[in-house]
């Protein structure tokens, strides 16, 4: 046997784990509808068809706007910018007919007079551009009378945040993509004790697979639990991204 050999078989099956990452999965296919987000996904895959160029999808932390934005961006090949960096390349994109996307952008300041003149490209351009906030624009602070006005005309989606429902099939979901068979009493155990965010959800799935995998045991009940309280009394709960 080779010395590499060797080090893998003595390797700790902790440190193998950290080989087994995953990216979240945001296709598509991997989007779970229910009445929480039913708006939003529709406008997503209403598009090019909108009503207005420019969209706003709406909800508070860790409902899902990510993963709606990820959709839209592989299906329009946008160019993301940061609610920061709204400036002349974005808007000469918007100019050619390019689509642009904005996550989160009441999370901090952004140029006001920037969004207005990028709103006004997409426009007269043909492209479109698509936004994400925590709150509707209404609730925005905006003192730009100009882009108050821009705004009014922009089409909106809401998210609530994630149910009951929506959470066990997300949940239920993530163990099948792993191949990790799963008792319904798990999922219904650990809906009402975890953090109400989706990436919460893939967090604490991956965390239990782990643990699983390591101990080489089934996802069982007092396991799933086990996991949940450690990532609790951990704080890796906190913060959560959308």
């Amino acid at each position: 046997m080779n010395d590499s050999s060797e080090d893998i078989r003595k390797t700790p099956p902790e440190q193998l784990l950290l080989d087994l990452t995953r990216d979240p999965a945001l296709s598509r296919d991997d989007l779970v509808a229910t009445s929480t987000n039913r708006a939003a996904v529709a406008l997503i895959d209403s598009w090019p068809n909108w009503l207005a160029p420019v969209a706003v999808i709406h909800g508070p932390e860790g409902s899902g706007k990510s993963h709606l934005a990820a959709i839209w961006q592989d299906r329009t090949s946008a160019r993301a910018i940061t609610a920061g960096a709204i400036g002349n390349e974005a808007i000469e994109a918007a100019m050619r007919g390019g689509s642009i996307l904005i996550e989160d952008i009441d999370g901090g300041a952004f140029d006001q007079t920037g969004l207005f003149h990028l709103m006004n490209a997409v426009r007269q351009g043909g492209g479109f551009l698509l936004v994400t906030a925590r709150a509707t624009p209404a609730n925005w602070p905006i003192t730009l009378p100009d882009l108050i006005s821009r705004l009014r005309s922009v089409a909106l989606a809401s998210i609530d945040p994630p149910d009951d429902a929506l959470l066990e099939a997300v949940l239920a979901k993530l163990f099948s993509d792993r191949q990790i068979g799963i008792d319904p009493v798990v999922t219904a155990y650990l809906v009402p004790r975890m953090k109400r965010s989706l990436s919460e959800a893939r967090r604490l799935v991956d965390a239990i697979d782990r643990r699983a995998f390591a101990n080489r045991a089934a996802v069982t009940r007092p396991l799933a639990a086990d996991v949940l309280r450690a990532l609790q009394q951990s704080g890796e709960e906190e913060p959560d991204a959308d």
